[in-house]
């Protein structure tokens, strides 16, 4: 199969590429600094482009079978339009070559239900905390791409993990199309969901969670690794 990677430099996107490889697909893996993208593979092409210019977007989706976003921004104040603006272009062009499956990353956060298992601490104050006001602007894009992916005519599904966190292993984890227990998912794990996903065609039309439950960091490494660069992309 032929697989597009957007946002293919970020360390979810770099996993994903990884682990499409290693199951054999053709992989396009598109970033807007080609120069340092880390893989090579006789099976993947590495296209310098940004998922803001629409005519950037088309070219590489033409000819493809499925498309992977694993788009990411850290955390700031200031306002985040990637998300919405690359579903936006993404879709098009993904209509207009007749391109059908798409598979997504957003956040557990966007389920809008409290963490099932966590004490009144976590659900009632640090989470809702860093909601509204850390992950704001990235939450509130994150929306609006749901919004355009769900309203379009893909096959698409959208996975929200929870926390990210680097480990070597795909593990054991769990996928359901409700919130489930537990803070984090490994990068990892996230990359083998959406490459089955993307290939297999399970879960369509569905926003599912992917949970890790072996390795788990700590809480406080957990918030550095979101606040301070883990859903940068390239």
């Amino acid at each position: 199969m032929k697989l597009v990677v957007f946002g293919a430099n970020g360390p979810t996107g770099r996993r994903t590429t990884a682990q499409a490889l290693a199951d054999g697909h053709e992989v396009t893996a598109v970033t807007r600094r080609p120069e340092d993208f880390p893989l090579a593979d006789p099976r993947l092409r590495i296209v310098g482009a940004d998922v803001r210019d629409p005519v950037a977007v088309e070219a590489v989706v033409a000819g493809q079978h499925a498309v992977i976003s694993s788009l990411g921004v850290p955390y700031g104040r200031t306002p985040v339009s990637l998300y919405s603006e690359g579903g936006t272009h993404i879709t098009q062009a993904m209509t207009k070559h007749g391109v059908r499956r798409l598979v997504c990353v957003t956040s557990t956060v966007l389920f809008d239900t409290e963490a099932p298992g966590e004490g009144f601490l976590f659900r009632k104050v640090v989470e809702p905390l860093i909601a509204r006001t850390m992950g704001r602007t990235v939450y509130e894009d994150m929306r609006r791409m749901e919004a355009i992916v769900s309203d379009s005519d893909l096959d698409w599904t959208v996975v929200r993990p929870a926390g990210l966190f680097d480990a070597d292993a795909v593990t054991d984890y769990q996928v359901a199309t409700t919130r489930l227990p537990g803070r984090c998912t490994s990068r990892s794990d996230l990359a083998h969901a959406l490459v089955r996903r993307a290939a297999d065609d399970l879960d369509m039309h569905a926003f599912i969670d992917v949970r890790t439950t072996e390795g788990a960091p700590s809480f406080l490494d957990l918030v550095r690794e979101e606040a301070f660069g883990g859903k940068k992309s390239g």
